[in-house]
């Protein structure tokens, strides 16, 4: 049974401090959703009865114009692409958050003075940037492997066993050990800014509890394929990737040691950056090279070799 723990939904922060409202009602709504911002605008915005023109009503820097009108509820709807009227990004451990403005300017009725003030109301839309996917069970001779987290207004992850040329999902059943799993993680980005996928970390269960035991994290440590390191595994991530919003990697075929069950899930914590920035500590894709690790210790040696002749050398050369 596909086991799918619960995500913290996109959600909106709109600051009205500025407009003083009086009227009961919100008179600023926000939708957040997948790939776009919809703002909904009581024209009655300071609550005071007099209604505002929709044509003094901009979204963002880029002063985009409301899209719909509604005289019979006196409300003005902006509807904006995520990156688009100006918009900006924020990225945090958690989180990426667009930021906009919603602007009101009022014109003056006799081109000398004014009635109302001018207000600025920002607006954040908050998606998270982390998400959990897990597996249907897998067997040594492992099951159906396929899981989507996909819900309106979030990026849709995915996680796929696929077949040993990468060009279709796999359809069989049946893992022997001595073969090897070919994973593809994807993000559907929609009209969100580029994005950049990693996984996080990997763990082998022998239940749908990622934290139940006995466990095997074979990815670990802010994306490091640790399964790798062993002398008997080809298990890496594949590069170069076929697009930013996808990583693939392959791993070995494995069991629980001293367990017979055949039964085994897997949970892989999937996390995006904006396409843009460099691989940093906390979101890289990195696989074990042996035979890098070979020649760098080879390097090292002939380093340190280095160091000491030259210190014998500037040692001589104080004594002359």
């Amino acid at each position: 049974m596909l086991w799918k723990p619960r995500e913290p939904s996109p959600w909106a922060w709109v600051d009205v401090s500025q407009l003083q409202a009086a009227a009961p009602l919100h008179p600023v709504a926000v939708q957040c959703q997948e790939a776009q911002v919809v703002v909904t605008v009581h024209r009655d915005l300071f609550g005071t009865g007099r209604l505002v023109k929709a044509a003094e009503l901009t979204l963002g820097s880029a002063a985009c114009l409301p899209v719909a009108q509604s005289a019979a509820e006196s409300t003005v709807t902006f509807v904006a692409g995520l990156h688009e009227c100006g918009s900006t990004l924020q990225m945090t451990p958690d989180s990426l958050t667009y930021k906009t403005i919603l602007s009101y300017k009022p014109t003056p009725g006799n081109l000398v003075i004014v009635r109302t003030n001018t207000a600025v109301v920002p607006i954040e839309c908050h998606y998270p940037r982390k998400s959990n996917v897990s597996s249907n069970a897998i067997r040594p001779t492992w099951a159906p492997f396929h899981s989507t987290l996909s819900a309106e207004e979030r990026l849709m992850f995915s996680l796929r066993l696929m077949n040993d040329d990468w060009s279709t999902e796999r359809l069989s059943n049946g893992f022997q050990l001595g073969e090897s799993l070919h994973l593809q993680a994807d993000v559907a980005s929609g009209d969100h800014v580029p994005l950049r996928l990693f996984v996080d970390d990997c763990v082998a269960t022998l239940s749908p509890d990622r934290n139940s035991s006995p466990r095997y994290a074979f990815i670990d440590l802010s994306g490091c394929l640790v399964d790798g390191r062993s002398d008997d595994t080809t298990s890496a991530f594949i590069s170069p990737r076929p697009r930013q919003e996808t990583l693939q990697f392959v791993v070995d075929a494995f069991k629980f040691a001293g367990d017979d069950r055949n039964l085994i899930y897997i949970t892989c914590h999937l996390k995006v950056s904006p396409a843009d920035q460099a691989p940093n500590p906390l979101n890289k894709a990195c696989s074990f090279n042996k035979a890098s690790s070979l020649l760098g210790e080879v390097r090292d040696l002939m380093l340190a070799r280095a160091f000491s002749e030259l210190r014998k050398l500037l040692l001589a050369m104080d004594k002359e």
